[in-house]
């Protein structure tokens, strides 16, 4: 029961974010923080941090021509599935 809740919880909270995904504190561009990455672009950069009530939120963000970063998909999941 407790993981079918957990499953619940995970499955809204992805469904619930249409559009763009926006940063949450702990993000790299959390607060419009412009961070500039040494890599070309086009390269993908994953991110991964502690969240709210325990939860690991997954982040992946692109280099943009600029060199800044673009935040362009973030799910979250319990903590002890991360490995």
């Amino acid at each position: 029961m407790k993981y079918a809740l957990i499953a619940v919880l995970s499955a809204l909270s992805t469904c619930a974010s249409a559009g763009d995904p926006q940063p949450l504190p702990g993000s790299l561009t959390y607060g419009g923080k412009v961070l500039h990455s040494p890599y070309r672009p086009g390269t993908v950069v994953k991110n991964t941090f502690l969240g709210d009530f325990g939860y690991r939120v997954f982040e992946t963000y692109v280099v943009q021509p600029d060199g800044t970063l673009k935040l362009t998909s973030q799910s979250t999941g319990p903590d002890f599935l991360w490995q």
